[in-house]
């Protein structure tokens, strides 16, 4: 028919049925074609060739073509404006491998064309995200229907095997436990999607049983893994050490072999734990400065392990320089030898501004350490009077200032941190007791929490014009009575309905509002965390940003877990004062662990009823 149409000798029936005829006149765009263009002409040829055999059969040739289409998204990507969450237009590389899995099914040429593309998006696709999943699941899909190569559909099938085993582990941990060794062989294939994975389900099957021997196959791990996979694994070990922990000796050194294997990948509050774990451990406090002075000796690349290791030498540098430990090999350990370490972390290019700043104060603190003179380290810490790092300036000036003003003081400043209990009765007095103090004070301009949160997350981009100090608030016994409680009470006054905010995985984040009579200016937002899931969500962290015009004061949450099944909720009060009665803007990001993997949401909270702000 076309033939004759072209030779002019078709009649207007022939033109007609051309036109409705599309698969034997439809083409491929030619280069540089738009993704919409291409996901539309995908999805009909993909209807094409379920619906009709010749179809099938004519577009089998236009397998090169697909496979070039797809590696160039899994490779560059065709715009950064389709991607998302750092996965490459994954519509389009799902309706891709959908249409690979027809066109390779029972046919050996096409299959043989593919198989290489699909180990290479099984390979280098991040599953950290959903859209990364949904890309890796169709393509585990199109492995097992088409004549793919034998260890192509071994992974595909071990990849299935191990999800089930995932999502088994919370209702059935025992039945799972038998798997185990199993699931730690798996930590060694090449394949990234299944290294993740069998990462995934090991750490969920760490318990207080095992957990000697599954961190040491973590730790083997861990020294191998690629870059990608080292932060969720120092994470996973980290936190699965602080639950299941044998003894504190253990716990230190499993956090140590962290630090010295994968340092730079450990979350931020891994210092913090650790110098506080060590602080608590008095038995220990000789043990572990040697442990960490060794560890400093021979490598100070590592900045979370150079931070420790000098807070350490400075709180307890005496014991470092007394006779052997037990529970060490002897170490001979000299004065000097110790300044000079120091002294090379403060020049060494590799150091952070903080980590020469745990260098500096640790020089200061061995000054009423040591025994030998002092003249040394008054002449490091005068020249870092003048470095060019603000906070190292001010900190050096100020030491400078205790060497010379108030040296008769210096012993008494400088002396050991005292021991800190984490837990117990005393800690919650103590912390109910601010709570009421931090209720009762005035919501003054200069409040820490929310300048540094605004600082330091940046969260929202300023508003135009400098922000108006707002008058002090004298808060009412009902409002004492919400910062007491982190709740809100009933007060006469329009209160806006409560929303839900985000949703995920069983986790729900929603918001309440309260405005106190006395102080229209003031709003009260009650965050409350619920999980409907299966499985705790631990570690869970909400910070929240206003735009500058606004202040924001951020009370402390009523937990950090948000137990499974619509247990005790977390709640959190934020008090918001806004002068100039413009729209809210809020935006919050959350952190937790949920099901062995460490989640970061950042969103922003839009469209708040008019009640909130006028």
């Amino acid at each position: 028919l076309w033939t004759e149409v072209k030779n002019g000798k078709g009649t207007a029936a022939h033109k007609r049925r051309i036109l409705l005829c599309p698969y034997p006149i439809i083409h491929f765009p030619t280069p540089g074609p738009t993704p919409g263009i291409l996901l539309g002409t995908i999805t009909l040829i993909t209807e094409l060739c379920e619906r009709s055999p010749a179809a099938l059969k004519h577009f089998q040739k236009v397998v090169p073509q697909l496979v070039q289409i797809l590696r160039t998204l899994v490779t560059t990507g065709y715009s950064t404006e389709h991607s998302i969450s750092g996965v490459s237009d994954p519509f389009l590389q799902v309706q891709i491998l959908r249409l690979l899995r027809i066109l390779g099914r029972n046919h050996e040429e096409s299959s043989d064309t593919m198989n290489d593309l699909l180990a290479q998006v099984a390979t280098n696709t991040d599953t950290s995200r959903n859209a990364g999943n949904a890309v890796l699941f169709e393509t585990v899909l199109t492995i097992m229907d088409i004549r793919s190569a034998t260890g192509l559909r071994v992974s595909s099938h071990m990849y299935v095997a191990l999800t089930s085993l995932l999502r088994m582990v919370q209702s059935d941990h025992s039945a799972v436990q038998r798997h185990r060794p199993t699931v730690v062989e798996c930590l060694r294939e090449v394949d990234a999607s299944l290294s993740r994975r069998a990462l995934e389900l090991s750490l969920a099957l760490v318990n207080s049983s095992n957990v000697r021997a599954m961190t040491q196959e973590l730790q083997s791990f861990l020294e191998s893994c690629s870059p990608d996979l080292r932060a969720d694994c120092a994470s996973g070990i980290l936190l699965a050490a602080e639950r299941f922990a044998p003894t504190k000796r253990w716990h230190i050194d499993t956090i140590l072999r962290v630090l010295t294997t994968a340092g730079t990948h450990v979350r931020d509050d891994a210092v913090a734990n650790l110098t506080q774990l060590i602080g608590g451990a008095q038995e220990l406090h000789a043990y572990s400065v040697r442990r960490l002075y060794s560890a400093l000796a021979e490598d100070i690349s590592q900045q979370p392990l150079v931070q420790v290791a000098a807070w350490c030498i400075g709180e307890y540098g005496d014991l470092l320089l007394e006779g052997s430990c037990e529970e060490t090999e002897p170490l001979q350990v000299e004065e000097e030898d110790v300044l000079d370490l120091l002294e090379k972390v403060l020049q060494s290019h590799m150091s952070l501004p903080a980590t020469r700043g745990y260098a500096l104060t640790a020089l200061m603190k061995l000054s009423t350490r040591l025994r030998g003179d002092n003249n040394r380290i008054r002449q490091v810490v005068s020249i870092y009077g003048s470095c060019l790092d603000m906070e190292l300036q001010q900190r050096a000036v100020e030491y400078n200032t205790l060497f010379r003003k108030y040296d008769h003081m210096r012993a008494a400043i400088l002396e050991k941190m005292p021991l800190v209990e984490r837990g117990g009765t005393q800690d919650e007095e103590i912390k109910e007791s601010k709570e009421a103090q931090l209720s009762e004070a005035s919501l003054v301009p200069t409040e820490p929490q929310a300048s540094e949160l605004l600082d330091l997350l940046d969260l929202l981009d300023g508003t135009s014009g400098a922000a108006q100090p707002p008058p002090p608030l004298e808060p009412s016994p009902g409002d004492v009575l919400v910062h007491l409680l982190d709740l809100p009470c009933d007060l006469p006054s329009a209160s806006p309905p409560p929303g839900k905010v985000f949703e995920r995985e069983g986790l729900q984040l929603n918001l309440s509002f309260v405005r106190p009579p006395g102080t229209p200016a003031l709003l009260l937002i009650t965050i409350t965390a619920i999980n409907t899931s299966e499985a705790d969500v631990i570690h869970f962290i909400c910070q929240a940003a206003v735009p500058k015009s606004f202040q924001l004061q951020l009370q402390a949450p009523s937990g950090d877990t948000v137990p499974a099944h619509s247990g005790l909720p977390v709640t959190q009060l934020l008090r918001i004062l806004n002068p100039n009665k413009a729209p809210l803007r809020l935006k919050l990001r959350l952190t937790y662990n949920h099901f062995g993997q460490s989640v970061q949401e950042i969103f922003e909270v839009n469209n708040l009823p008019m009640e909130t702000w006028q």
